[in-house]
């Protein structure tokens, strides 16, 4: 009688600890935002709101793709150059006579083909993914400034809508970001292949030994990542209405930690698509929140990193107990 008190307590305890770790990221933005509407007036303002929504939509994007990266056991840190050759490639095809919505499409099929090559390089060279993707980061960066020799290029065109353009008050991009997080939460919960891709994260060898084919589920991962990442860069463009090769740099840390606050763990296999946003919405938050109680530079990046370092010792621990 005693021993089946014990084990139903015990799995009372398990559940619990379930749910708290499940749902803490939404507490952790509850706190948060609400800490920071009485520290300023102006933080529920609608135009704050709207505004944190606009910034966190490319870092949200983003991270969405990283987070499939994640999933499986792998890393990207191109992405912040990638971002940045999509924006300018989109302007240079425009700028050469390419109808927009044109340019849209095949600077989004390089992304994704540029992708696949980087999981083709991981895959069948050996090299890992952090020293492949570091490589690219770089060859990214220098093709965009190849094209535009260093100079922003103007990008006033129809596919700008989708970094500028409103619906009502609310702007485009965050209606797109949105759509991708709920598309990718759908995809990687209710879908086979999605199925797969936490499968390789946990054990790819496991994985590999029922069936799923492990090489084009890494393929597909990257080429993602890389697609997204192309595709924030064009939004970017858009917003900015120029493509500037500088732009992105350290992007890809920041989306990577947006995940990892979010629940995606680095150690592949565990975490939710749509508690990203979470991830992005706090460190969003958090960034303009350092702005309106003037918090110096120097400070955020101190806070941030700060951050970084708590979700991945809580992802840690997390695994340590599994």
């Amino acid at each position: 009688m005693v021993s089946n008190i014990k084990v139903e307590q015990a799995v009372v305890v398990k559940k619990t600890k379930e749910i708290i770790k499940k749902y803490a990221i939404f507490f952790v933005l509850i706190i948060i935002c609400t800490f920071m509407s009485f520290a300023s007036p102006y933080f529920f303002t609608l135009t704050n709101i709207i505004n944190v929504l606009r910034q966190i939509s490319i870092i949200a994007i983003i991270s969405v793709g990283v987070s499939f990266i994640i999933l499986t056991g792998g890393i990207d840190l191109s992405l912040g150059s990638a971002m940045a050759l999509g924006g300018v490639l989109v302007a240079w095809f425009t700028r050469a006579g390419t109808p927009s919505w044109i340019s849209v499409i095949i600077t989004l099929l390089i992304g994704m083909l540029f992708g696949l090559i980087i999981g083709l390089l991981i895959v069948k060279t050996g090299i890992n993914a952090f020293i492949t993707t570091l490589a690219m980061l770089n060859i990214f960066r220098g093709i965009a400034y190849l094209i535009t020799g260093g100079m922003p290029i103007s990008f006033n065109e129809p596919a700008s809508f989708l970094g500028s353009g409103y619906i009502g008050m609310i702007p485009f991009s965050v209606f797109l970001m949105f759509a991708i997080a709920i598309i990718g939460e759908i995809f990687a919960s209710k879908t086979i292949f999605g199925r797969n891709i936490y499968a390789v994260g946990n054990n790819a060898m496991s994985a590999n030994m029922v069936g799923i084919k492990v090489n084009r589920v890494k393929y597909f991962v990257y080429a993602l990542g890389t697609c997204l990442a192309f595709f924030a860069g064009i939004i970017t463009a858009g917003k900015l209405l120029t493509a500037d090769p500088s732009v992105g740099v350290l992007m890809e840390l920041n989306a990577i930690a947006a995940a990892v606050i979010g629940g995606i763990s680095l150690n592949g296999g565990r975490g939710s698509i749509a508690t990203v946003l979470i991830g992005a919405a706090i460190m969003g938050v958090m960034r303009n929140g350092f702005v309106l109680l003037k918090v110096s530079a120097y400070s955020q990046i101190v806070a941030i990193g700060l951050i970084i370092l708590i979700a991945v010792g809580i992802d840690s621990s997390g695994k340590k107990e599994t």
